[in-house]
């Protein structure tokens, strides 16, 4: 049983709540939405039902949504999305920030930070050794607002990355789904 808040409202009237398997459809437009800011429109392969799925009680997935007043009710303007990771070396979970997303029409209103404060509680109350994620390197202004965070870049890592075909070739022969 989580001991944080179910929703958490901010000073600038900004609710961040849990997502559910429901969010599932809003978060996929958000995740298009941040493939086009990062040049990206279309990697973006994932849908509704892909979310809902991930977001099934027990996943090790989790997504907060925040939520402002528009004019037909409640508006999504951003997400944070994250997953629980391991680290051999602190012996402990942590977690991976995979994408975090305020809409432009409501930024600068605290949001990003609103989410990093709730996501350092559910990493304090979980017993989390990291909270880790990683950013573009044209993306200064999230480099300068992370900075103010006190986070710091790993610069001394590089990601490697194994997808499509080259992930697939590494399967030996028979071991394939259906073979």
């Amino acid at each position: 049983m989580s001991t944080t808040e179910d929703v958490t409202t901010t000073p600038t009237g900004v609710r961040l709540r849990e997502a559910t398997p429901a969010d599932g459809e809003v978060i996929a437009q958000l995740v298009r939405e941040l493939a086009e800011h990062e040049r990206e429109p279309l990697a973006a392969a994932a849908v509704g039902d892909d979310f809902a799925r991930a977001l099934e009680p027990g996943s090790g997935i989790g997504c907060l949504l925040a939520e402002v007043d528009g004019a037909t009710g409640a508006e999504v303007a951003g997400m944070a999305l994250w997953y629980t990771t391991f680290s051999t070396w602190q012996g402990r979970r942590g977690m991976w920030l995979e994408d975090l997303y305020v809409r432009p029409e409501h930024r600068r209103r605290g949001i990003a930070r609103s989410f990093f404060g709730r996501l350092g509680a559910l990493c304090a109350e979980r017993g989390y050794g990291r909270l880790e994620w990683w950013v573009l390197d044209w993306n200064t202004p999230a480099h300068a607002f992370y900075r103010t965070l006190g986070a710091a870049p790993q610069e001394e890592w590089t990601v490697w990355r194994l997808d499509g075909e080259d992930l697939a070739r590494l399967v030996p022969q028979g071991h394939l789904p259906g073979s």
